[in-house]
């Protein structure tokens, strides 16, 4: 591990657990437009079809990432992360403050370009912290933040929301954007110009887009994203309609996804560093391929269908969450670009993904994980073939 700016080990460890605590929050207010749409819609008195507008245009925003993300190429690491807190906190305090959906529409684009601005930067950060071959168990603890705000954050949200009133949940997050804001702004070294990184906006860019193993991982997230969301956006109608229980269902496949999302961060940890990133992307994409197939095969019962449900996310979340540290190394001198342009690819994914699933599941969930099988194995193929990077085997002490 590269300890040249810290004097102790533990450090970086305090830093690591800060940064997923904080991400908790940014991914608490993210993921919580999916489940509480509907009550956010009565709220303001509108339909959920112009509820989910603002979804879909935070959602758009993604898009933009690499002309957002980049910005930590240009002014440090540490500077947009703490803009893109300010920013996130700064958006959802504008909803409280008058509740009408010009304003909560307003609030999640600006809470959403401040999630852009930090995750990135932060990615970036690690890459230029962490040696690479520890680098799969640092990025697997921050991304502890996304299965956290499943298991721990939506349920506070109900509570809140249950407690007290619909818009509650925004100022509190944004009061704990705050919170994460001081203590990374206290813990965090100051910003030095890492060598090498390009003069401009456009100049990183284009050193990505002229870089063959860069653009082709990001063509394996935008690709595997797509084949997840096929059969991600139609999972819950597939349980209501097999068997009809759709309130218990949903419930318990929340909880299923929400264990297989941390188990899968878990298992990057624990091997990641050991076997290769590289290597474990493979293997769970081929294992996310075979996982698709078996969702019909086993979706017979209740049990059956949880059980596929488990084994298709966890594979997923593996080979995600193992691509994070492979990227960070693709292109060093254009880290934080790299890394704004992977969250586009996983954004442009699940815009594709999501009309393409409901038109398949009119055959049935069996088009759909034809599919996403079918594009797993593109996406190895590229990975395999164009993905190269030298993976060094790591020491036997990998903990940061």
């Amino acid at each position: 591990m590269n300890l040249s700016r810290q004097p102790r080990r533990h450090r970086l460890r305090v830093q690591l657990l800060a940064i997923s605590g904080t991400r908790s929050v940014l991914n608490t207010s993210f993921r919580m437009v999916y489940p509480f749409l509907p009550v956010f819609a009565r709220g303001l008195g509108v339909s959920l079809e112009t509820m989910a507008l603002a979804v879909t245009a935070r959602s758009l925003l993604g898009l933009f990432a690499p002309a957002i993300g980049s910005l930590a190429d240009l002014r440090g690491r540490k500077w947009t992360m703490l803009l893109g807190l300010a920013l996130f906190s700064g958006g959802l305090w504008l909803i409280p403050i008058h509740p009408v959906y010009s304003f909560v529409f307003a609030g999640m684009i600006i809470s959403m370009a401040g999630k852009l601005l930090f995750d990135p930067a932060m990615q970036a950060y690690i890459g230029d912290q962490v040696s690479y071959a520890q680098r799969g168990l640092a990025i697997a603890v921050t991304e502890v933040g996304w299965s956290a705000a499943g298991l721990v954050g939506m349920p506070l949200v109900g509570w809140l929301i249950a407690a007290t009133d619909w818009s509650v949940p925004f100022p509190v997050l944004a009061l704990l954007g705050l919170v994460g804001l001081a203590l990374l702004w206290r813990i965090l070294p100051a910003d030095t110009k890492p060598l090498g990184k390009p003069r401009g906006l456009l100049s990183g860019l284009a050193l990505v887009a002229a870089h063959t193993p860069a653009v082709a991982g990001l063509l394996v997230s935008l690709i595997v994203t797509v084949a997840n969301e096929s059969v991600n956006i139609v999972y819950g109608a597939w349980l209501e309609d097999a068997f009809g229980l759709q309130v218990v269902a949903l419930g318990a496949a929340s909880t299923v996804i929400g264990l297989a999302e941390l188990s899968g961060e878990g298992l990057v940890a624990a091997v990641s560093d050991r076997l290769g990133k590289r290597r474990i992307v493979g293997l769970f994409i081929s294992a996310n391929a075979l996982s698709c197939l078996a969702i019909p095969w086993l979706g017979s019962s209740v049990a059956g269908a949880l059980v596929s449900l488990f084994l298709f996310y966890i594979s997923f979340e593996i080979a995600i969450v193992a691509s994070i540290p492979l990227m960070t190394e693709i292109l060093p001198s254009a880290r934080a670009t790299v890394m704004a342009a992977n969250v586009a690819a996983l954004s442009l994914g699940r815009a594709v993904g999501a009309p393409l699933g409901p038109r398949l599941f009119h055959q049935g969930l069996g088009a759909n994980a034809a599919l996403a099988a079918g594009l797993d194995v593109l996406a190895l193929v590229i990975l395999i073939t164009l993905v190269k990077i030298d993976e060094s085997p790591a020491p036997r002490k990998a903990v940061p």
